[in-house]
């Protein structure tokens, strides 16, 4: 059977081929040329091959199989529809790009052996892989947990560092009170049948609060997975812990397997969904878009700040699945295809413009050895090709046209514009209001891109270390140009990929969105509404501004270039010092938003011969909560503790009365 009759069965045979390579690198554990020159781009390879044989999973009927493992009674069963297809495509595309980058970007002796490294990181991936692709509870908690191990060992890479051991504990704990949360909704699912398939669950037909109590738990499990306020906390730990292609993996691809698990919760196995259901994902989600982007603008590590702006788009992604929601209960079917449709597209564009942005600070983490912002700067003239492949995925997270982070917004802020329909008065009123939510968190994204990119990238360098920084070798420059024109195609194709997601909607909803009007570079989403995006248009027009301003200041200064020191207000020494820094971009937002924040203030006494002053952001979600509930547990552990007695006979007692125990209950 070829391929093309059957895209599941290869689907399954590049997740084992994953599986195979890094199982590979466990065999030479430390022929870093093997791993690092040969298995990396073979795993690269099969990423490639994956994306393109789940875009042929999309639009193809639904597949289904049984597999020859799990256990005697219970085998894992595999299906590919239009759903999984998306997101198998955006795990194949990305992890090509991550893959190539971490190529050259590994190096010898950084933590965890080279080879044990190669079967985490294609483990980790084939994880995934098979969370979208499990058709019953047992096999998806399965790939769910591996998912979760692999990742927490890829997050301890460096694990001699305490804060790195914290960072995985917490990532850890957060996923399995995830996990737990799952499990419990599917068991909700199966409606007092033993049947683990997805099957029985689709047919179990569930009364209102069953499956109200169902949607509520895959919620809070997803939501953890996904970085969901106040769930986030492991999020902005996890991912400056881990390497830079793992940040990568996790904020770009893991994520992404939460909006996937609730999508599936919501919308295929639960059915049509009630209306109100949507509402509590529209508040959650607006509220964690704004947490996260006012966070990552008061960051001053690259890493962490990134990671904020991960919470920040999640939010947006949980604020239309919770449209689409409403939408649907109340029968507007186009504009739950349309924002479903914003979706599925902002979840692409996340995995690469989110990608792009952390290979880009792991190529300046390898060349400088410097997180902090305040210690980077005028990187460009050192790192160009670093510098300008960034530039992109910071443009397109900002939701500049034509780039791919434009037309995902937009569509969502057309489902927003169209709230006002819904049958519910109250409702009509303030889910519009949401637009400005999401029109302010975009506006601050661009803020926090601006910081990031110009202290990074531009003015002079902070440190005199910096003049030694290097650009990017061959390969991770070969990963970084393949997410970029993944950023590029994604905004100047929008036609196209709405078509091809019109599959998923027409699964999920029963609607797709046309696309189209007159014109095959015109999107349209609502036919009958006047308005439309031609970014190809928007692309020339940009161009031929650039070019006609270009060839009329040439024309008119035809003479030769004379150079001379910037104006200087009098003051002669122009140095670093006089550049703004990382919390002089985040002191205005300080202050706007000054009740997000937990501040300590180090103020100076006016006797000091070296005066400094120091703010310390916290975030009051973990001191109001996290720590009081920390405490709790461990007063409750100490108090169990003495059940610990050492002795093995005291263990035996314990086992004999627990026997008797549930034999008196049972008789």
């Amino acid at each position: 059977m070829t391929v093309l009759e059957s895209p599941l069965s290869a689907c399954l045979t590049l997740l084992a081929l994953w599986l195979a390579i890094g199982f590979c690198g466990v065999l030479r554990p430390n022929s870093f040329r093997l791993i690092a020159r040969v298995l990396f781009p073979l795993g690269a390879s099969c990423g490639a091959l994956l994306a393109a044989v789940a875009a042929i999973g999309i639009v193809s009927p639904a597949e289904t199989v049984t597999l020859l493992v799990g256990l005697p009674d219970l085998p894992f069963h595999a299906r590919l529809d239009a759903l999984s297809g998306v997101f198998l495509f955006l795990l194949g595309a990305a992890s090509t790009g991550i893959s190539v980058f971490a190529a050259g970007y590994f190096r010898k002796g950084q933590g965890t052996a080279p080879g044990l490294l190669c079967l985490q990181y294609h483990l980790f991936l084939a994880a995934m892989g098979f969370v979208l692709l499990a058709d019953d509870a047992y096999g998806f908690m399965v790939a769910w947990e591996t998912m979760a191990l692999s990742s927490y060992f890829l997050v301890t890479a460096q694990h001699g560092l305490p804060e790195i051991r914290r960072a995985g504990f917490l990532y850890l704990l957060i996923a399995h009170l995830g996990a737990i949360s799952i499990l419990l909704s599917f068991g909700v699912m199966q409606g007092g049948s033993w049947q683990f398939t997805f099957d029985a669950m689709r047919a179990a037909h569930l009364a209102p609060g069953w499956a109200a109590a169902a949607f509520g738990l895959a919620l809070v499990g997803f939501g953890a997975k996904a970085g969901l306020v106040p769930l986030h906390v492991w999020l902005p730990e996890a991912h400056p812990a881990a390497p830079s292609p793992v940040s990568a993996l996790m904020s770009g691809i893991m994520l992404k397997t939460a909006v996937y698990g609730v999508l599936r919760v919501t919308f295929d196995l639960l059915g049509d969904p009630l209306w109100w259901w949507g509402l509590i994902p529209v508040a959650v989600g607006l509220g964690t878009a704004l947490f996260g982007v006012v966070f990552a603008a008061a960051q001053t590590d690259m890493k962490r700040l990134l990671a904020y702006s991960s919470v920040e788009n999640i939010g947006i992604l949980f604020t239309g699945i919770g449209l689409a929601i409403v939408f649907q209960g109340v029968g507007m079917r186009p504009l739950a295809a349309l924002a479903l449709t914003a979706v599925l597209y902002h979840a692409l564009n996340h995995a690469f413009m989110k990608s792009l942005l952390f290979l880009g600070t792991g190529a300046v983490l390898h060349a400088t050895g410097e997180r902090n912002l305040g210690r980077l700067g005028g990187l460009i003239h050192r790192m160009p090709w670093v510098a300008w492949l960034t530039l992109v995925g910071a443009l397109a997270i900002a939701g500049l046209p034509p780039l791919n982070g434009f037309v995902s917004e937009w569509l969502l802020l057309q489902s927003f514009l169209f709230a006002q329909e819904v049958p519910h008065p109250f409702v009509n009123m303030l889910l519009p209001l949401g637009a400005s939510v999401v029109a302010l968190a975009a506006a601050l994204a661009g803020y926090v891109m601006v910081k990031f990119y110009g202290v990074i990238f531009l003015g002079q360098p902070r440190e005199p270390s910096l003049a030694n920084a290097h650009d990017a070798g061959q390969l991770e420059k070969l990963g970084l140009s393949w997410l970029a024109a993944g950023c590029v195609l994604l905004g100047l194709l929008p036609v196209q990929v709405v078509r091809g997601l019109g599959h998923v909607t027409g699964q999920l909803t029963g609607h797709a969105v046309p696309a189209v009007r007159g014109w095959s570079w015109l999107l349209a989403p609502l036919p009958d509404r006047e308005v439309s995006y031609a970014p190809l248009v928007l692309l020339l027009v940009i161009i031929g501004v650039v070019a006609i301003t270009y060839f009329a200041v040439r024309g008119t200064y035809r003479r030769a270039v004379r150079r001379a020191p910037a104006w200087d207000c009098g003051f002669v020494r122009l140095d670093a010092r006089m550049q703004d820094t990382a919390e002089g971009f985040g002191q205005p937002i300080r202050h706007i938003f000054q009740s997000f924040f937990h501040m300590d203030r180090e103020l100076p006494s006016p006797f000091d011969s070296a005066p400094q002053y120091r703010v310390t952001i916290g975030d009051r979600i973990w001191i109001a909560l996290y720590e009081p509930l920390g405490a709790v547990v461990q007063r409750v552990a100490d108090a169990v503790a003495w059940l610990q007695q050492g002795r093995i006979s005291t263990y035996l007692l314990y086992s004999f009365i627990t026997l008797v125990l549930l034999l008196a209950v049972v008789l």
